[in-house]
């Protein structure tokens, strides 16, 4: 089994700040290197925090008090964009969630390094950064004052290049060297079969997995099956792993060919795959029980509500990573389909 080691390092910073979400912050500050959080800040704690012992190894008290303030600060701007952008919209009520991905990557192998800012509210984008060009881009007509105002700032903008293409990617740098044998781990998934009832698809669940770098699908004699197959979206584990599944509908297969069946997964930098075959016989199922006696409707439904409950948590943020932007959000209240042009704050950079 041949490991391979990520050469492109990504620091990204999420800012969302939300209305009416219940049991959920106001405003949330999260970020992560290469898919590993290394800080938190919320409304509720008002504190910033370090994720991952190693962070605390290369900061200082004063470090983390500066993070605190500066997410302070950001709170107030965010929650006045957030007005802002509701008032435009003729918005009264409803969940709205405003968000931003700043941050940067850095290959350690060619030394390019990039930068993104980027917007967006309820799961639209809103407005984003194109270093090259030193121009705002607007994804609609309502950002458009917003862009004027921003292009129009020389110093911010100069400030936000330094950043993007010098500050950030020393502190990733730093980060990953310090958080190498963390980041640079490989974790293999626990696979498993689940089946609601004789009737529903057939579920293949891996969960435990890290980088996210991987690929799931069902195989038939050795090609892969694209009708019937449904891929469900990759989600966060609580212990900083991955989960995914995907689903193979069986009513049309008979049951003498379940055996050609496969459900593989495919880890980038490890050679070989991991399999399970289609069989009835290691379908965790609500419909039949384990070979020890216990329902395993039981576990089957634990299993799925806990994929529904990560699922509501990680897609309330609403940026796809592999993506070229935001996703639409459920919304529900009444607004106008003609928005006036909107006028947001100034952007900040960031320390760290």
């Amino acid at each position: 089994m041949t490991l391979f080691l990520t050469v492109l390092h990504t620091l990204r910073y999420f800012y969302t700040a939300s209305s009416d979400v219940p049991n959920f912050p106001e405003f949330v500050v999260v970020g992560y290197v290469d898919d590993v959080q290394i800080i938190h800040y919320d409304n509720n704690s008002r504190t910033a925090v370090p994720k991952q012992d190693w962070m605390k190894n290369i900061t200082d008290q004063q470090f983390w008090e500066r993070q605190t303030r500066r997410a302070m600060d950001d709170q107030q701007m965010f929650m006045n964009n957030l007005e802002t952008l509701k008032q435009s919209f003729n918005q009264t009520g409803g969940v709205h969630v405003y968000q931003r991905i700043s941050g940067c990557q850095w290959d350690d192998e060619t030394g390019d390094v990039d930068g993104y800012n980027q917007y967006g509210y309820d799961g639209e984008d809103f407005i984003s950064l194109n270093l090259t060009s030193e121009k705002w881009i607007t994804a609609n007509q309502q950002a458009f004052i917003t862009k004027l105002k921003w292009d129009s700032n020389k110093a911010m903008m100069s400030q936000l290049k330094h950043y993007h293409t010098q500050y950030c990617p020393e502190w990733l740098k730093k980060y990953v060297n310090a958080g190498r044998s963390s980041l640079m781990r490989t974790d293999l998934p626990s696979i498993q079969l689940l089946q609601r009832t004789p009737s529903s698809p057939v579920t293949c669940h891996a969960t435990g997995f890290y980088p996210r770098d991987a690929v799931m699908f069902w195989r038939k004699d050795q090609e892969k099956v694209l009708e019937g197959v449904d891929h469900g979206e990759m989600l966060p584990n609580h212990d900083g792993s991955f989960q995914m599944s995907v689903d193979l509908n069986i009513s049309l297969i008979r049951a003498e060919d379940w055996s050609r069946y496969d459900c593989v997964f495919q880890l980038k930098g490890v050679e070989e795959d991991l399999t399970v075959t289609l069989d009835k016989s290691v379908i965790l199922s609500n419909w039949r029980k384990s070979d020890g006696g216990v329902v395993a409707g039981a576990v089957v439904g634990g299993l799925l509500l806990l994929l529904l409950l990560l699922g509501a948590v990680s897609g309330f943020f609403l940026w796809r990573k592999r993506s070229a932007g935001f996703k639409r959000a459920n919304t529900s209240d009444t607004s106008s389909s003609s928005a006036s042009e909107i006028e947001l704050g100034p952007v900040r950079s960031r320390e760290g």
